[in-house]
């Protein structure tokens, strides 16, 4: 996918996101993030969107906190969140493709890295904000699924800090099964998972599905849409995979 596409991603789940936690309340509980309420979605992901422009529009060549969660609360808070995404759709959008500035994940340049994060970073959370509300969530579009499946796996989980780690070696295979290639093999160890691309050799157990299912199952949304061979792979993951702020 391409820079422009992850803003326009960005702009619309954003959209949803606000939409979504308008019609749950800020007092909604959110399923598919035990012990949050809506108020604590819009706090961390408006926070998430400050912190983010912040090094685009600003040119940071280091780490930096973030600006802390604000004292809001009901529409207050639906404006402030929807004023900080405005702001970072509006900072990628009006980026020079060469801006420099520190990223924490490999990426063909700075912006394609804030882009892509911040795409999935909002759709993930639109997700939540979604199951606050009820009814069912707005499909995720298959490009941008797999994309996030192989951020995920190829970027997230390649990290020495990823904890998805077996005594002994183990291979786990990913696959979106409509979408050609879109295929993964996760080869595990006591060290941080090795992701490569494709199907290489034999796997010890196999989540696979619809992109859009399988997307929001990997981030521990939702169950994984299927899974053959060895559940406690499938299990392993369920309990070690969790991605967070700190």
């Amino acid at each position: 996918m391409e820079t422009t596409a992850f803003v326009e991603a960005l702009h619309r789940e954003g959209d949803l996101l606000a939409t979504a936690a308008e019609l749950a309340g800020t007092d909604a509980k959110v399923p598919t993030c035990p012990g949050w309420q809506v108020r604590d979605l819009l706090r961390h992901t408006g926070m998430v969107h400050r912190w983010a422009a912040a090094f685009v529009a600003e040119g940071h060549t280091g780490p930096r906190p973030d600006g802390g969660l604000p004292d809001l609360d009901g529409s207050a808070l639906v404006a402030w969140f929807r004023e900080g995404h405005g702001r970072l759709v509006d900072t990628l959008a009006g980026a020079a493709p060469d801006v420099r500035c520190w990223h924490f994940l490999p990426a063909p340049s700075p912006l394609a890295f804030w882009a892509r994060r911040q795409a999935h970073e909002t759709t993930v959370h639109r997700i939540d904000a979604e199951s606050a509300r009820g009814g069912e969530p707005t499909p995720v579009g298959v490009d941008l699924a797999v994309d996030g499946i192989d951020e995920l796996l190829c970027a997230f989980h390649a990290r020495p800090k990823s904890a998805v780690r077996t005594e002994t070696p183990r291979t786990l295979r990913v696959r979106a099964t409509d979408s050609p290639d879109a295929v993964w093999t996760v080869r595990l160890s006591t060290q941080a998972p090795v992701t490569e691309r494709g199907d290489a050799g034999d796997a010890d157990c196999e989540l696979a599905g619809p992109a859009a299912r399988l997307y929001p199952a990997l981030w521990n949304r939702s169950p994984f849409p299927e899974v053959t061979g060895d559940a406690s792979l499938a299990a392993l993951w369920r309990e070690k995979s969790c991605v967070t702020w700190n």
